[in-house]
């Protein structure tokens, strides 16, 4: 009986620990201001940490979300991350922002993922066409149309995209759980890594020709 008793309080530990361990850590401190001199902090949580008492205003600062963006290229959208990089003082906070501005007629954030942050996005202007893709085996595709005021969450690490279906600009705002969410482009990884997949790799994977293959890595 105790046995059983310690084989289920050990998975218990090992079910809390996997929780505990899938997210950015909770901080111990009030504040831990990211900064890039090694010979003057500490490493916390992949960065190092300021002397809290050299902390100012501008280490919690960023200016120029409102600011419209040009989207003119490949794909019609561009995003102004608000992570760790821009705000040093929101390392260990587990949470940060970014605007994306999509352009008129079908501008698109590609089907991407963010390995660590579940994302929630609000609409700020026009219309968007939005969606994720639940894992194997099912993939079913969850995708709704949004407009002005409407938010939708996309959950952490699955394959989800944004795309204006307007007439107009479109602008929407995402909140994401990580200090660092990361970003995989599914097309960009897949067609334009480094060094490149090898083409019967992905023309097996997708069904695809060789010759289509090495097409589409010349495109990334």
């Amino acid at each position: 009986m105790k046995g059983a008793c310690f084989l289920l309080a050990f998975n218990l530990f090992v079910l809390a620990s996997s929780f505990a361990f899938a997210y950015d850590p909770s901080p111990l401190q009030d504040f831990c201001v990211a900064i890039k001199d090694a010979n003057n902090g500490v490493f916390v949580n992949g960065k190092l940490c300021k002397d809290p008492k050299f902390a100012t205003a501008n280490d919690f600062f960023f200016s120029g979300l409102n600011l419209p963006k040009n989207t003119s290229n490949s794909v019609g959208s561009v995003v102004t991350p608000v992570n760790v990089d821009q705000i040093p003082g929101l390392n260990t906070l587990g949470i940060s922002l970014a605007r994306i501005d999509y352009a008129p007629n079908g501008g698109l954030n590609p089907p991407h993922t963010h390995p660590r942050a579940t994302e929630i996005l609000v609409v700020l202007e026009g219309e968007l066409n939005v969606g994720f893709v639940t894992s194997s085996p099912n993939n079913r595709l969850i995708a709704k149309t949004l407009h002005p005021g409407d938010v939708f969450v996309f959950p952490i690490g699955l394959i989800r995209f944004q795309q204006n279906v307007g007439k107009t600009n479109a602008v929407a705002v995402a909140g994401l759980s990580s200090q660092n969410p990361g970003v995989i482009t599914i097309a960009n990884a897949v067609f334009g890594s480094n060094p490149p997949i090898k083409a019967d790799v992905l023309s097996r994977a997708f069904q695809l020709s060789n010759e289509i293959v090495k097409y589409l890595q010349s495109r990334f």
